[in-house]
């Protein structure tokens, strides 16, 4: 493996790739970054953050590196929406894809995603919060919408880790 790459919206998936990197020694760059410093076809542990199950930048990425693993930074708890999100994004059965929870604050997003957020929250976080039996990981997702939270954890990547070790 060459590197670890990641695109980032609001700074979570940034995290991750740094946290990885530590561990795992590899250098990270940004999908910008890779661009002029990582070679077309490189080995990359790829990580994105999830915007209606679609991993951005993924599609780019795989066109022009070699995806050795995918992590997909989003709101709902890790390892969960592993199927969905893999389908949505015809991610190979033979590339192991992980799910990472990540932060969520509405202020930091930009352009057309924070309007998107805003009017998400306001109509599912109202029906959610009225849902009268709700879910353990509803109720996650309620407290993520409304009250944000750091949710970027190092115990998170275990499996990332498990899987890079192996190899």
């Amino acid at each position: 493996m060459n590197a670890i790459l990641y695109t980032s919206n609001t700074g979570s998936t940034a995290q991750y790739a740094k946290l990885l990197a530590d561990k795992t020694g590899l250098p990270v760059y940004s999908a910008e970054e890779a661009k002029n410093k990582l070679p077309a076809r490189s080995e990359i542990l790829y990580l994105g953050w999830l915007m209606a199950s679609s991993i951005k930048g993924y599609k780019d990425a795989a066109k022009r590196y070699n995806i050795r693993a995918v992590c997909a930074v989003g709101m709902g708890q890790t390892g969960t929406q592993v199927e969905m999100v893999r389908e949505k994004n015809a991610i190979p059965a033979g590339i192991p894809l992980f799910t990472l929870q990540g932060n969520f604050d509405v202020e930091k997003l930009h352009g057309v995603y924070k309007t998107m957020m805003t009017v998400m929250v306001k109509t599912a976080g109202k029906a959610l919060a009225e849902k009268t039996d709700r879910t353990p990981e509803e109720d996650d997702m309620l407290d993520m919408m409304f009250h944000g939270r750091d949710r970027v954890r190092a115990e998170h990547l275990n499996a990332v880790l498990a899987w890079y070790d192996a190899q």
